[in-house]
Parts: structure tokens; sequence; C-alpha cells
């Protein structure tokens, strides 16, 4: 039944939103004045941030990559990138990321992106639904695109980023297996933040695997 139905059933307000007003905006993103009417039928306020970016063909702004990089008689490892983030002061721990260019499917972008942040090509597996980041904050939405690196092609022996100016992005790649632990013992090492959603991938596969010992990897 949807959620409709339910509330006529139950004699409760769907709730939505009324309108949304600028407070300021800058290139990249803006803060909105969000007006809704909760389930009580109260009318309330939200402060909203949008991106400026989103592309009108798409419901999301940009896509986040799960790449593993395979080798023959190798153990499988996740690609990851350490950059610095201004907004957290700090450099960050996170999966391969970026933004939909013009007419991009997410596909598209996902692999553009590999390419341009760590040097490496390679083949879409599968791709997510559009999922929201942070949604008591902003309506930002990603996809997750799973990609497969063939480290043993020519391409990816001596892997060469295509950094935009003003990108300092270091590839860093873990083992899989036993993810979450050199996640932890990268931490202990460096003054960095894992993003969450790094580290809840990591969650996942530790309560599926049995680590045993590999070491890190930096480019």
């Amino acid at each position: 039944m949807s959620n409709i139905g339910d509330a006529a059933k139950n004699n409760v307000t769907v709730p939505h939103v009324v309108k949304e007003e600028i407070i300021a905006a800058g290139k990249w993103a803006r803060l909105e004045k969000t007006t809704y009417v909760d389930p009580s039928g109260k009318t309330r306020t939200w402060e909203t941030v949008k991106r400026t970016t989103r592309r009108s063909h798409t419901a999301t702004d940009g896509v986040q990559i799960l790449a593993i990089l395979s080798r023959a008689h190798h153990k499988d490892f996740v690609v990851l990138v350490k950059q610095f983030r201004p907004p957290m002061g700090c450099y960050t721990l996170e999966f391969p990321a970026g933004l939909i260019d013009g007419s991009e499917s997410a596909e598209t972008a996902a692999l553009r992106e590999l390419k341009e942040e760590t040097g490496y090509r390679g083949e879409v597996v599968r791709v997510s639904p559009v999922m929201c980041l942070d949604p008591g904050l902003s309506n930002c939405t990603t996809q997750f695109v799973m990609v497969s690196i063939n480290g043993d092609d020519p391409d990816n022996l001596r892997p060469t980023q295509e950094l935009d100016d003003g990108e300092f992005i270091d590839v860093i790649l873990l083992p899989l297996d036993g993810f979450q632990i050199k996640i932890d013992e990268l931490l202990q090492k460096e003054d960095m933040v894992v993003d969450a959603k790094v580290y809840i991938y990591s969650v996942g596969l530790q309560a599926f695997t049995k680590p045993s010992e590999i070491p890190a990897v930096r480019q």
C-alpha cells in the first residue's frame, strides 16, 4: 500500500515540501530554506544544502567508484584515494568519485573519473540505484559503480593520473583480504579521516571474510 493510502486510512497528513527559498548561493552549492508540512499537518522549515551542478537528465549528482584491481597470481586490491578536503580541514581516505559532466551516464562518468584520479582503466560490472548521501542536510545523491580493473593490461601496468588544476590525489591500494584491518592500521599511522562509505564497506567485508597478512601498497 502506498504512503498516501496509509495516510488517508490513518487520517495522517502526507508530508510534503511547500516551497524552497534560496538563502545563499555559490558556484558549486547553495543554501535554501525549505518549507514543508510534517505528518501531523504542521508547517515547518528546514535548512537544506543543494549542489548547483546536477544535470537535468539525471537524478544523481555524481558517482562513487568501487574499483577492484586484480592481477594474475596476486591478491585483489581496493583502489582508494587520499586527498585534502577543505571542509574537513584534513586529509581523507575515499573511494574515487566525481560529478557527472554534460550528458554522461553514471557508467561513463565513473570510468572517466577513475582514469583521471587513479590512472587506471577498468570495466563496469554493476551500477547501484540512486542513493542519498546526507539526507538530513542535503539532497545530494550518488550512484555506486562497481569496476573491475585488469592489472595485467598494459594500460594498467604504469597508471598515469590525469588530474585537473587544483587536484592533488594520492592513490592507495589496500588488500581486499583484511580490508578493515588495513584501514585501521593506516589511520593509526596517518592523520586523516576515512569516508563513511569506505568504512561501511569494510565492515561488510569483515563480517564474511577471514583476513590474512597482506601489506598495503601506495603508488
